[in-house]
């Protein structure tokens, strides 16, 4: 008898790529505002995780609107990814736009222009406008098609009812169109909105719930409409500066917004903009949501990125500013002046300022605890106590960048759990910034244009 065989299938939906702070699911804090140990994929920084988490509350507030925040710690302390966690705190309503300090050097437009870009992508427009809808339970869908095809267009007829009334609709070629690419059948609740003609399935009347025996987990009962059919009702759209700013000056209009070559956008065109939404604002059609805008690397700005940041900042509709830096007391860009983190001081006297501290091994045990569950990799506990002891003795990036790799050298070896011999096996292939550096000082005058002097060269540059 032949062997079945049944071929593995996957699901292409469940695909995800995996990034450095995929696991980041929020900051970590209780309804008081107190870091948990472990939590929402954020370890450990608990003061830094608290500070954040009371800026996260003065935004909800509307309190802290044109304000700046500076995270500034050693690197890999996560500072991106408190930055995360608090984008992913603030919820898919407030807008939050990411930059890289030196993204701004290499755009085809000016520096001051890319930042005002990166501003008014973190200001949001809320425009509420009432719009004419019907809305019922489909009580019968007819569609009548012609016997020979392209004889004639097809035609039909919808009826539908609330609890006080019932209509029918005569429908042509376009909405018969719509209502099939819904899957709109007799029974379900409906919302057509009448200047556009979209059609919104609300869900299925509580009336047929008893229809079939077995119904998928995604259907939603909801009830039938009372009132009259036609309804006006108020429709809300949230929209950042930016994408309004793109619209109105492109002659692609919002095509651009796909393509992304906004190019620079005349001031001109800003100013009406901005006269316009203070318009709406007054008349109660609009309101303004100040969102977030993180810039890492902010030490790669130079001087006029910081004037310009300070002028900024002092705008009605700015929003919160976070940037991110690894720096100590270096030289500000542009100019031969040093100060802390490379920000002039009249900017850093505007900045609430966040530090984060380095991990402990037990809190870097943790991180790694997490990275593998993301990952998906099992590790045993003592591969997993080598890594630990390898991230103290290098870096925590170090030691997640190993992750993978010992995964894929116990796959080559055709085991299910990484081992110790995995680990040993990558740490030795990849080298970390110490062995690196040392390796460099071993075989430097093998190199092509080594600068670090040898011995003798040192002796006699310090007596001269």
């Amino acid at each position: 008898m032949a062997e079945l065989k049944i071929s593995e299938t996957r699901d292409l939906t469940r695909i995800e790529r995996i990034g450095a702070h995929s696991h980041i699911r929020g900051l970590g804090l209780d309804s008081a505002l107190e870091p948990r140990d472990v939590s929402e994929g954020m370890v450990g920084q608990a003061s830094a995780r608290k500070g954040a988490g009371v800026i996260l509350h003065m935004i909800r507030e509307g309190k802290i609107a044109g304000r700046a925040v500076l995270l500034a710690g050693q690197p890999g302390t996560g500072k991106t990814a408190i930055a995360m966690g608090l984008a992913k705190s603030l919820g898919q309503e407030t807008p939050f736009a990411m930059l890289a300090g030196s993204e701004l050097f290499s755009l085809e437009m000016s520096k001051t222009e890319a930042l005002t870009q990166a501003f008014r992508k973190a200001i949001g427009v809320r425009i509420k406008e009432e719009t004419e809808v019907i809305e019922g339970e489909v009580v019968e869908l007819q569609i009548d098609r012609p016997a020979v095809a392209g004889a004639a267009s097809k035609t039909g007829k919808l009826t539908l009812k609330t609890t006080e009334m019932e209509t029918v609709y005569d429908l042509g070629t376009k909405m018969i169109e719509s209502l099939g690419k819904e899957k709109v059948q007799s029974g379900d609740v409906i919302a057509i909105d009448k200047s556009s003609g979209k059609i919104t399935k609300l869900g299925r009347s509580f009336a047929r719930s008893r229809d079939y025996d077995a119904m998928g987990p995604q259907t939603k009962f909801v009830q039938c409409p009372d009132g009259e059919l036609q309804k006006r009702k108020e429709v809300v759209h949230c929209v950042t500066l930016h994408e309004i700013d793109v619209i109105n000056s492109r002659t692609q209009g919002f095509l651009a917004l796909f393509t992304g070559d906004t190019g620079e956008i005349r001031a001109e065109v800003r100013e009406q903009i901005d006269t316009k939404v203070a318009e709406w604002r007054e008349e109660g059609k609009a309101e303004i949501i100040p969102g977030v805008l993180f810039i890492d690397e902010v030490h790669m700005l130079d001087i006029e990125c910081f004037s310009f940041l300070n002028r900024a900042l002092e705008n009605d509709m700015a929003p919160i500013l976070v940037v991110a830096t690894n720096r100590g007391i270096t030289t500000i860009r542009g100019t031969n002046y040093k100060s802390p983190h490379g920000i002039p001081i009249d900017l850093l006297d505007r900045l609430l300022i966040i530090s984060t501290q380095p991990y402990t091994e037990d809190e870097i045990r943790k991180i790694l605890d997490i990275r593998c569950q993301e990952e998906d990799v099992d590790m045993s506990e003592d591969a997993k106590v080598l890594l630990t002891k390898i991230g103290v003795e290098t870096s925590l990036r170090y030691a997640i960048h190993l992750i993978t790799s010992a995964a894929l050298a116990c796959q080559k070896r055709k085991g299910k759990v990484v081992e110790m011999e995995d680990i040993t096996r990558v740490y030795h292939l990849f080298l970390d910034v110490k062995r690196s550096t040392q390796y460099l000082m071993e075989y430097q005058s093998q190199y092509m244009f080594n600068e670090v002097p040898r011995e003798g060269e040192d002796d006699d540059a310090m007596h001269s």
